[in-house]
């Protein structure tokens, strides 16, 4: 996998490989959870907790072994934000969710993140919830995956939509009235509340039909499970309508709505 070039069955094999780093960093945020770790905040208002930066300490020396070539936009590397989207870039986000993960009683909805982008497209993700042991994987043309830890993955799709009975997930920390007024224009009723990239992961397992998102993301928040949602059949759309794409200036996302079936 040296050098700018992957294929379809080099994008599986990277996912593969990314799993023991990622399982390395969510086991590292687990001596860290529900201990009270040290938090700041960053100057958008966000916490980041001695958590984010040890699993970012681990995430990166791994991706560069893998891909020495393919630069690494991560979310508490700021200089990192300054860089030019390249054909081909990393978004790493070490520890999405840390509101879930610092919040007392917390349901365990935090992830460690890592997807790649090709021309704009997510084309590779992996997701670790080391709370939940639930790790996703999804690549271009190669389907997508979960491993509940036993090394036997079971490839995962989108479900058949069940007409009066779809199901929405949505931010546990950033609903809004917005939200609530396309859940009622779809006729959906029955949401689940859940934190991070997990409300890609429930789609793409079928265990949930959309995700709208009217509140603010950043790229690496979305790009892995984004890769993987695709991979399992489903899409993703900006608010107006057309493909979401990756790159957008400062790495800010718009709203966005991810589908199943619909």
């Amino acid at each position: 996998m040296a050098g700018l070039i992957f294929d379809d069955d080099d994008l599986a094999v990277l996912a593969r490989r990314l799993e023991a780093p990622v399982r390395h960093a969510g086991d590292c945020i687990m001596q860290f959870y529900q201990q009270s770790p040290d938090t700041d905040i960053k100057a958008d208002g966000s916490p980041v907790t001695e958590a984010d930066r040890a699993a970012e300490a681990i995430l990166l020396p791994a991706i560069r072994a893998l891909a020495p070539d393919i630069p690494i936009i991560s979310e508490e590397n700021p200089a990192s934000h300054k860089l030019p989207p390249a054909a081909r870039f990393f978004l790493v986000d070490p520890l999405d969710g840390t509101k879930e993960f610092i919040r007392p009683g917390g349901k365990g909805a935090f992830t460690v993140n890592i997807g790649l982008i090709e021309d704009g497209v997510p084309v590779m993700g992996i997701i670790y919830a080391p709370a939940l042991d639930r790790l996703f994987f999804g690549s271009r043309h190669r389907g997508a995956f979960e491993d509940g830890g036993d090394n036997k993955p079971h490839m995962i799709a989108v479900r058949r939509l069940v007409a009066g009975a779809r199901v929405a997930v949505a931010s546990a920390s950033h609903r809004d009235s917005k939200t609530n007024d396309w859940l009622a224009a779809q006729h959906i009723s029955k949401t689940i509340a859940i934190g991070s990239s997990l409300k890609f992961c429930l789609v793409a397992a079928g265990e949930a039909d959309a995700y709208p998102r009217y509140g603010p993301t950043m790229e690496w928040d979305t790009a892995a499970g984004d890769a993987i949602l695709r991979a399992a059949g489903g899409r993703v759309e900006a608010a107006d309508g057309t493909a979401f794409t990756y790159g957008k200036p400062g790495y800010r996302n718009g709203p966005f709505f991810a589908f199943g079936a619909i």
